[in-house]
């Protein structure tokens, strides 16, 4: 039988349709030579893997544990400035293993920046606030970003007779949201009795408290949490170490980024006392404003900050008493997960009664490693 004459042209079709048309349909697959994938490809993955989940330790031929970028819980809590750094610079500029080679001759600030965004693309759960939005910790005022943290932190009224007033605060992250937190008040108090002076000291009101996000947007540089802390009545009341009473102290807290470096944390709560005769209901508010001054590009970073406080006993012809905290905190080794912050509680009004209190906190970011880690 004879083959129709239009055959051989069709079968010429399809040839060139398979060698001009599909090779650059496969060739459109392929990301760009200069998108964060294509970079992340050439320069990351080779140790990180091509999912960011990190290459076994048995291929790479090193002990040191490579990090999993689709980790959530890892992933978020660094800022991009943080990586940025350690991308440039090399594992060495934040306290980790030398392995982590230098890309700021290799790269470019802006292709780093094209990976960063690329390697945040791992984590798929958009439930976890970005690291960004965990602003410096003031000395009074909540936060509202979830944390893994050991502070301790020291109050010392030096007016009259010497009041030395201390906690130790453990916050526990749980879950992309939610923060647990144990406080642990202890203090010393000088006395004038029988015509001497002695020290007496005395275990606070234990806290126990939970906070949540409700709220938080890398965006629009935002994070809204609430929370309460129940304050049992553990404390010596007469040594003034306690308030007699168990206290429940619901509160919202709210961080806002501003532009240059600059921050807001403002916090509204109340102290609800289970014995009125005890103690009475008070309602608090407190805002913090400060900024984030680097050295260098990427170095110690340095967070002066000032607060402004609020508080009022919900009863009858009650004074409001208004504070001012200026301060400063500190990150005081490479990894910048163990901080310091020093300030002083002046009181605004009713200065005839109340003094000012110097205060101070040492802050161990314990989740980013070791204490004596990074230095």
């Amino acid at each position: 039988m004879k083959k129709p004459p239009y055959l051989p042209t069709i079968f010429l079709f399809c040839i060139v349709f398979a060698a001009c048309i599909l090779p650059a349909s496969s060739q459109a697959a392929k990301p760009p030579p200069q998108s964060g994938q294509a970079l992340y490809s050439q320069a990351c993955a080779a140790c990180h893997g091509a999912d960011g989940t990190g290459v076994p330790s048995e291929k790479l031929g090193f002990n040191v544990p490579v990090p999993d970028f689709s980790d959530c819980n890892f992933a978020s809590r660094e800022a991009n400035l943080d990586w940025m750094y350690v991308a440039v610079v090399g594992g060495p500029a934040r306290g980790f293993s030398r392995l982590m080679p230098s890309f700021g001759e290799a790269l470019s600030k802006q292709q780093i920046e094209r990976i960063l965004d690329y390697i945040r693309s791992f984590c798929k759960n958009k439930n976890w606030p970005r690291g960004e939005l965990n602003l410096p910790r003031p000395l009074v005022t909540t936060k509202a970003y979830p944390e893994d943290e050991l502070v301790l932190s020291t109050s010392v009224n030096t007016e009259g007779l010497d009041v030395i007033t201390s906690e130790i605060i453990y916050e526990q992250r749980f879950g992309s949201r939610n923060q647990f937190e144990l406080v642990v008040p202890f203090g010393w108090r000088e006395n004038d009795e029988n015509g001497g002076t002695e020290w007496t000291s005395n275990l606070g009101d234990i806290g126990l408290g939970v906070k949540r996000v409700v709220y938080h947007s890398l965006e629009k540089g935002s994070i809204l949490s609430v929370g309460g802390e129940i304050l049992l009545a553990t404390g010596d009341e007469e040594e003034g170490f306690g308030s007699g009473t168990t206290v429940f102290e619901p509160y919202i807290a709210y961080g806002q980024i501003l532009p240059a470096g600059f921050f807001a944390q403002f916090q509204v709560g109340a102290g609800l006392p289970y014995d009125d005769d005890e103690a009475n209901e008070e309602a608090f508010w407190r805002a913090a404003f400060g900024k984030a001054i680097y050295v260098g590009e990427y170095g110690r970073r340095w967070s002066p900050m000032v607060e402004i406080l609020g508080s009022r006993e919900l009863v009858s012809e009650a004074d409001t008493n208004w504070d001012i905290v200026p301060q400063l905190q500190v990150t005081l080794n490479h990894r910048q997960h163990v901080r310091l912050c020093a300030g002083a509680r002046i009181p605004l009004n009713d200065t005839d009664t109340r003094e000012t209190v110097y205060m101070v906190y040492l802050l161990w970011d314990w989740f980013d490693g070791p204490f004596i880690a990074g230095w």
